[in-house]
């Protein structure tokens, strides 16, 4: 399986980045339930229009927890492909990257997690304690928003040093503790929940190995009570997936950051450019065990495709998806995986 460093260096990031593609605009899907199940044998052929190809008549149960930040993604790849197999039923349920492998794909009890970082050391223990085997996929980049309420007028672009001031423990609790020519009130603060990727990301990417994240905010798993905060609360600031904002540009105002001497916005073209400081990889990953059914492994396949189709990943979710060559290499590793995984 693809290995992934733990912590990004921004050099990993931007050699990411370098390999994706991309464009924009972001809509939700959403899904059926149930966990894992059987296959029909029936083969047929015949393309779907959108890279795919149908070879079975498929039916089961495929379970898939993780990031909120993919689901959006995952909800529409599997909204889709229910459509071309009507007898497979898909469950997606955003339980936080960390929270999904802690709680259901390590202990065997999902088919995929999706992820906005990559597996950690503790969670690939917990797997192998419970034999739990894995391979990683790349579905998508994401450009992690950091958004201010729209009357917020003192600040459009911050340094990620601002930035980590804010939200780290001890860190300033008055936005004139940043800067003293800011409003002296108190900081309002929303975010994701640790349990989340988004948080793991955020902390590695802003805060670092010196510091810890602070406690004192509202920490949720949904980007909606994120943005409902951030909007009630002219001193309130959060941080969320680009897909979210892109569906919510007019509530909200999205900060640029600066990280080496200029500004950047959060846009897709910047994070496909490597120049948007927390652009980050989203991932899924199947299990093992769960690849030997034949409508979880063809289900792995068409998220694979899945991630290169612009129209999908760019303009209907709002993240920027693989390009062509970076797919193929996905599927072929995919491909080779679930053939050892079948013999």
């Amino acid at each position: 399986m693809p290995e992934h460093s733990e912590r990004f260096s921004k050099q990993t990031r931007r050699g990411f980045i370098a390999a994706t593609g991309g464009a924009s605009l972001a809509a939700l899907a959403g899904c059926t339930s149930g966990p894992g199940g059987n296959s029909g044998e029936t083969p047929s052929n015949g393309d779907d229009g959108d890279g795919s190809t149908t070879q079975k008549t498929l039916s089961g149960d495929i379970n898939i927890t993780g990031s909120s930040t993919v689901y959006p993604l995952a909800a529409a790849v599997a909204e889709k492909f229910m459509k071309k197999h009507p007898e497979v039923n898909i469950s997606v349920t955003p339980t936080g990257s960390g929270g999904g492998f802690s709680n259901y794909f390590c202990t065997g009890k999902s088919d995929f997690n999706n992820a906005s970082r990559p597996i950690t050391k503790q969670e690939k223990q917990l797997c192998q304690q419970n034999d739990v085997q894995w391979h990683e996929i790349t579905v998508a980049t994401d450009a992690l928003t950091v958004i201010v309420n729209n009357q917020n007028d003192w600040v459009d672009c911050m340094t990620l040093d601002e930035l980590a001031q804010i939200w780290s423990a001890d860190g300033a609790n008055k936005w004139s503790d940043v800067n003293s020519e800011w409003p002296d009130k108190e900081i309002k603060r929303f975010g994701a929940a640790d349990t989340s990727g988004t948080f793991d990301y955020f902390k590695e990417a802003v805060l670092g190995e010196e510091m810890n994240h602070t406690s004192e905010y509202q920490a949720t798993e949904k980007d909606n009570l994120i943005l409902q905060g951030v909007q009630q609360n002219k001193y309130a600031i959060g941080y969320f997936g680009f897909a979210y904002y892109q569906g919510n540009e007019s509530k909200v105002k999205a900060l640029a950051l600066n990280e080496s001497g200029s500004c950047v916005k959060p846009t897709l073209q910047n994070a496909k450019a490597g120049e948007y400081p927390l652009s980050r990889p989203l991932f899924t990953y199947p299990a093992k065990e769960s690849l030997k059914e034949d409508q979880v492994a063809e289900f792995a396949r068409y998220f694979t495709k899945q991630s290169a189709n612009t129209k999908l990943v760019a303009e209907e979710i709002g993240y920027v998806p693989q390009t062509q060559e970076a797919m193929q290499e996905e599927l072929s590793a995919l491909n080779d995986y679930i053939a050892k995984v079948q013999e």
